[in-house]
């Protein structure tokens, strides 16, 4: 259930794995549920839960992951995924962090599990159901960990210090980029796994980064219906979302 087939003529799930991974998106998480027809990068998704996390006093996140909680259970889209996309169904995150010695473990470990939850599911609209932490370090009296930061601690930015590496914007051409790019809350239309929009017989799909202060989910839904409501012959529409809180 967790391989999804390409649709785009990109190649072999394993070879768009592999663009994937070079281009530091990680894995491709279902926003939503199956009849959304949206993914986010898992990288988009951690960057936002390590800004939610910094206001956490007294911990300081190390490595995530997020994944499908239930892997045989994930449900079958409604549209055509992008390539090697994880399928729908409820996701855990696996975290590691460090924690300063003024509260108890288990206290911090619980208010750090809930800045998580909350963002991921209320800012971005993943379904996860598990925050499963784990403490890698201890922090002395100055917030500083006597062995260096805990790893997976920095999220680099590409060069411009705000744009995730590796998540290429684009001007928009074409009908479909010009529709979804003036929808509410898009920031620019990226082209990370091929072109800003791919079609292929019956299907669209659309890749963009949101604005600050836009819910992802909210935002896919709204690119879906304006584009299957305006492109001849109503198309199916799948979004990936490559970048959250960008501006215009």
């Amino acid at each position: 259930m967790t391989t999804a087939h390409s649709s785009d003529g990109l190649g072999t799930g394993g070879w768009t794995a592999a663009v994937r991974q070079r281009l530091g998106l990680g894995r491709l998480l279902p926003l939503g549920g199956a009849r959304d027809g949206a993914w986010l990068s898992e990288r988009a998704a951690t960057d936002e839960l390590r800004l939610a996390a910094a206001e956490v006093a007294g911990a300081v996140l190390g490595r995530l992951r997020i994944s499908l909680a239930d892997p045989e259970g994930a449900a079958r889209p409604a549209v055509p995924p992008p390539p090697s996309a994880l399928p729908p169904g409820p996701l855990r995150i696996d975290g590691e962090f460090a924690a300063g010695p003024a509260e108890p473990l288990p206290a911090v470990a619980e208010r750090l599990r809930g800045v998580l939850l909350g963002c991921a599911t209320e800012r971005l609209g993943l379904r996860v159901e598990e925050v499963d932490l784990r403490v890698t370090a201890l922090l002395g009296p100055s917030g500083e960990s006597a062995e260096g930061p805990p790893p997976g601690t920095a999220a680099p930015a590409g060069p411009d210090g705000r744009r995730p590496a590796g998540v290429r914007a684009a001007a928009p051409e074409g009908e479909p980029e010009l529709l979804a790019s003036a929808v509410p809350g898009v920031a620019y239309p990226t082209r990370t796994l091929g072109g800003a929009v791919v079609t292929t017989p019956g299907h669209v799909r659309v890749e963009l980064a949101t604005a600050a202060g836009h819910r992802p989910l909210e935002v896919a839904r709204a690119v879906r219906a304006r584009l299957t409501a305006a492109l001849p012959g109503g198309p199916s529409v799948s979004v990936l979302v490559t970048a959250v809180g960008q501006d215009g």
